[in-house]
């Protein structure tokens, strides 16, 4: 009996996908101009794929976009009319049974939906997917774009067993049989996109791919926040996070202050508060391959600097992100006890980043790649808004920052504090090194994310 229900079951499941195939086939041919993207992960915390989105869709392609709605994505991908966001369901692990079980049923999971959503998307001409994640991804939109006629593409940010390495170690099982699927699927994909000259070398060299570098760039809202916008972002803020609040309160009742700046109450007029603390930020998915403990140790130099009578400013230090270590960073940052320094964790709308970026005095960037082939977005997005940076080393990041020319790299917390000291000495000097910083980036003429694509991306994709 158990035998017939299985192939009973079977039988289903073969006449439901032949009548899909059949489907798929009756309507492919007619959306030449249609593209799907996926991403594996919250639409709202993968702002490259964002960015493909709307690059599509100004380029005349209707756009679906298969992810996650965790966070809320960027205003002008919500407002386009060629885009159309359809949710992924995230499934979280069971809580029994081993942990290898509990992957297994996740995969197994999100492959069927994942297949699933693309069998009732429109036919596509492309699929453009995020790697990672790409277990079961990779190999689910091969499957899809086989039976619809897409032609999968695959952007490469990093590899995903290297990432799954830092948590199981590079020998698991687990990583090997990954870094197995992740080499053999990523051969099927008519493209392939990368972040870095690195990684193209190493995909051509130990992979056999063929890709194309396409740097990540600043999308045109990343930019100098203007005084006023700032204290509006700062006043907003100060509701819900006291670090932004005015250290004390003016003389004339009507002036609204924060705790960097302050509005005349007659003219209107915004200017920064004399005395006021520097602001630095970083931004974060708090995960393994980011140590902000070399962050915090420096912070702790810097405070006993300031103890110790040197001419430092006080600190405002905001960490934005969400991920998984977050609660063990939070209860580290309430163990210091700082004097001088406040440190913030929020998690910020995706329209507020930008403008807090726009608004600080320096960035630091503590991503360790795990493979060592990726770039940090993040340091990107601060060059975007002429935000100088200290960001620690690894293999490629010279593709990035250039030290002593658009920032500073630092190997430890010692580094890194010393750093500090010298850019915010005498803060805010007009003649010292932070300006300088700020206004080569200034001159340096960035190219945005929208020409480079442009340039890289849509000729690749043109014969459609």
């Amino acid at each position: 009996m158990a035998a017939s229900y299985v192939a009973l079951l079977a039988l289903s499941v073969c006449l439901l996908l032949l009548l899909l195939v059949a489907w798929k086939h009756w309507r492919w041919g007619r959306a030449a101009r249609h593209v799907i993207v996926v991403v594996l992960g919250d639409v709202g915390r993968s702002p490259r794929m964002q960015y493909h989105a709307l690059s599509l869709a100004k380029s005349g392609f209707s756009v679906t976009l298969l992810g996650f709605c965790n966070s809320k994505p960027h205003d002008e991908l919500l407002q386009s009319d060629r885009i159309q966001i359809v949710s992924l369901t995230d499934l979280q692990r069971l809580a029994v049974g081993p942990h290898i079980l509990q992957y297994g049923v996740k995969v197994v999971f999100q492959a069927v939906h994942l297949l699933w959503k693309l069998m009732c998307t429109e036919p596509a001409a492309y699929i453009f997917l995020q790697n990672p994640p790409g277990l079961p991804a990779i190999a689910v939109c091969w499957f899809a774009g086989c039976l619809c006629g897409s032609k999968l593409v695959i952007d490469w940010h990093n590899y995903g067993y290297s990432i799954m390495g830092l948590v199981h170690g590079p020998s698991h099982p687990l990583v090997l049989l990954a870094k197995w699927y992740e080499k053999l699927c990523g051969r099927l994909s008519h493209l392939n996109l990368c972040v870095t000259n690195a990684m193209q070398d190493d995909l051509a060299d130990n992979w056999g791919i063929k890709a194309v570098t396409v740097y990540d760039r600043p999308a045109s809202f990343f930019k100098e926040t203007p005084l006023d916008l700032q204290h509006q972002l700062f006043m907003k803020l100060s509701h819900t996070y006291p670090v932004f609040r005015a250290r004390s309160e003016s003389s004339d009742p009507g002036t609204e202050r924060s705790a960097f700046t302050e509005r005349d109450a007659l003219s209107g007029a915004v200017t920064r508060l004399c005395g006021r603390p520097a602001l630095l930020v970083s931004s974060t998915s708090w995960t393994e391959d980011e140590d902000f403990s070399i962050l915090l140790a420096a912070l702790e130099k810097f405070e006993q600097l300031i103890d110790s009578g040197e001419s430092l400013p006080s600190l405002v230090c905001v960490i934005t992100g969400k991920g998984p270590l977050k609660n063990y960073y939070s209860r580290l940052i309430c163990q210091k006890g700082f004097q001088h320094i406040q440190v913030c964790t929020p998690w910020l709308e995706a329209e507020d980043y930008p403008l807090l970026l726009g608004s600080a005095d320096l960035g630091v960037c503590l991503h360790l790649s795990s493979s060592s082939l990726d770039l940090p977005m993040k340091v990107v997005d601060m060059f975007g808004c002429c935000l100088p940076v200290c960001a620690v080393n690894f293999q490629c990041l010279h593709e990035l920052v250039k030290h002593g020319e658009n920032g500073l790299v630092f190997e430890d917390s010692e580094e890194l504090a010393a750093q500090l000291q010298t850019l915010f000495s005498k803060f805010p000097d007009p003649a010292g090194k932070l300006h300088q910083f700020r206004e080569s980036l200034r001159e340096s003429e960035q190219l945005r994310w929208d020409e480079s694509w442009e340039r890289t991306v849509l000729p690749l994709i043109s014969d459609t």
